[in-house]
């Protein structure tokens, strides 16, 4: 029987996540320094995990938050399907009074269920959670890998949180994140069980820093 335990985080701070900005699939940022400093304390709270694989998306960010964990040597792979959630047109803009409508509507749309709603060039949650599926599918085709890190995005984690634990996506605003938060979360071969719900507890000791 197949068992894992996956270690989830969210990227480090970027700086269009200091300034607002949004930040979605189509637009590859680096970590700021408050997101090193971040990376570094999950470093160093849990450089003592042995991770048999590691996971990020095909955007930087990821793997430049978990970077220092690739550097002791564990393997890692990039998967398109842990990428971000795409904005489409709305990437890159600073929230505006008229973008914060805009978005409003669409969470309205998701929350009630029209969940193939999305903005131009953009992605919807139903087409994220299609790519998800084929990323997990890989990740737990690889039964040696008991202990794996996947680091991700934001609103493509809450989506991936909802597949994990079968609910409807609808249900994505109940899973708070912020940068370099800690989701862990068991599998017995059937079910995912959340472990540790958006654990920050490695990032207290920078509230006064950042």
């Amino acid at each position: 029987m197949i068992q894992k335990t996956f270690y989830i985080i969210r990227h480090g701070q970027t700086d269009l996540n200091k300034k607002g900005i949004i930040q979605g699939r189509g637009i590859d940022t680096d970590l700021n320094d408050a997101g090193r400093k971040q990376a570094d304390a999950f470093f160093k709270a849990y450089r003592d995990t042995h991770f048999d694989k590691i996971y990020v998306s095909e955007l930087k960010r990821t793997q430049q938050t978990v970077q220092q964990f690739i550097d002791l040597g564990f393997p890692y792979q990039k998967l398109a399907g842990l990428d971000e959630l795409a904005w489409g047109i709305y990437e890159g803009q600073p929230g505006t009074p008229e973008n914060r409508v805009v978005f409003k509507k669409i969470m309205t749309d998701w929350l009630e269920g029209r969940l193939d709603s999305k903005f131009e060039e953009g992605e919807s949650p139903n087409e994220v959670q299609e790519r998800q599926k084929g990323a997990l599918n890989e990740i737990i085709s690889h039964p040696d890998e008991k202990t794996v890190l996947i680091c991700m995005h934001g609103r493509a984690m809450r989506l991936f949180l909802c597949l994990l634990t079968n609910l409807p996506l609808t249900k994505m605003d109940e899973f708070p994140h912020q940068n370099v938060i800690l989701y862990k979360v068991t599998y017995d071969g059937t079910t995912f069980e959340i472990t540790e719900f958006n654990n920050s507890d490695h990032l207290q000791h920078l509230a006064t820093d950042l």
